[in-house]
């Protein structure tokens, strides 16, 4: 599958005006593209598949059929926030598929990180697959495809949204932020009319909290990741240090240590703090984070959340360690 370049003259999109003028050219690309028939899109409710979301929405209303697949390895509340804006605020045509019974169960005893990953990937198009099968007369697959993906798949990676399409695909593929870089996107987005809180939400990846789950998969496991990690991702907010800090996240290992709760003893996991940035992910430096802000999380964690006695704070630049643990 080819790809063309990014207009020279193409400007950048960085101001409201700008991405109204991208909006109004896309509309009328899209009606032109899709007419009367109907499109299906994975919505992932990150940034990329929600842009894609709502520009479709206003092109050709209730022809886009989203369908979100929960995992059960989404972060706190982000399922939610899909439904809630577009179900419950755009009316989208909004299929929701809650599998995270189905993807843990598959994931049972998989303590080897890209074993983890082939499942998690391999089950997702499964679950889309099903749901493209319930429904008639789709021509068209939409995807948030943007600009770096290409330039990524024509000599790094190949990246999901590229590299990974049959050959002989059965739909034509929509792709509206093709020739966009991921500033632009958040530019459009926010003229689009998404939440904030969507619009910049931090990179997240595909297998969601099932890389920071290290080791085998456990319920109650991942439960204490989600609550941790919600807690760190408040306090960031609470602090001015969200958007500052391109990620930051929990990781929760497979091991666990003594400690003491209420004068007994107390065994429990330990949680990881990963706190980067970066701006091309190649490499990556520590963010700082005020002491005052380290104590706060501390006190929070180990106090709200059940099975963590510990929090530590991962200070490995990249090289020498990934961004993710897995």
């Amino acid at each position: 599958m080819s790809y063309n370049s990014r207009p020279s003259n193409m400007e950048r999109i960085t101001t409201p005006e700008l991405a109204e003028k991208f909006i109004a050219e896309q509309l009328d690309e899209l009606r032109a593209q899709i007419g009367d028939k109907k499109v299906l899109l994975a919505l992932s409710g990150g940034v990329d598949s929600s842009v894609v979301a709502a520009l479709l929405i206003k092109a050709v209303g209730k022809q886009l059929i989203c369908v979100h697949v929960n995992h059960g390895l989404m972060r706190k509340g982000e399922s939610e926030q899909v439904i809630e804006v577009f179900r419950n605020q755009m009316d989208a045509n909004l299929i929701y598929v809650d599998a995270t019974e189905r993807f843990l169960t598959k994931l049972e005893g998989v303590a080897d990180p890209e074993s983890k990953r082939k499942i998690i990937g391999s089950e997702f198009i499964a679950v889309f697959d099903e749901e493209k099968a319930k429904q008639s007369d789709i021509k068209f697959l939409a995807q948030g495809t943007i600009y770096p993906d290409i330039l990524e798949s024509a000599g790094v990676k190949a990246h999901h949204n590229v590299g990974g399409l049959p050959e002989e695909l059965e739909f034509e593929l929509v792709e509206p932020l093709k020739f966009l870089y991921k500033d632009e996107v958040r530019v459009v987005g926010l003229a689009l009319g998404l939440p904030h809180s969507m619009v910049f939400r931090q990179p997240f990846p595909g297998p969601g909290l099932g890389v920071r789950c290290l080791g085998a998969i456990t319920r109650d496991r991942l439960h204490a990741l989600r609550e941790a990690d919600a807690i760190l991702r408040e306090e960031f907010a609470n602090c001015g240090l969200a958007e500052k800090v391109w990620q930051y996240f929990i990781a929760v290992p497979d091991f666990k240590s003594v400690g003491v709760k209420d004068g007994k003893r107390y065994e429990g996991w330990p949680a990881v703090i990963r706190a980067v940035n970066t701006t091309d992910a190649m490499t990556a430096t520590i963010e700082e984070i005020p002491y005052p802000v380290l104590h706060k999380i501390v006190d929070r964690i180990t106090s709200e959340v059940d099975g963590i006695n510990r929090v530590v704070f991962d200070l490995t630049p990249k090289p020498i360690g990934t961004i993710e643990w897995e």
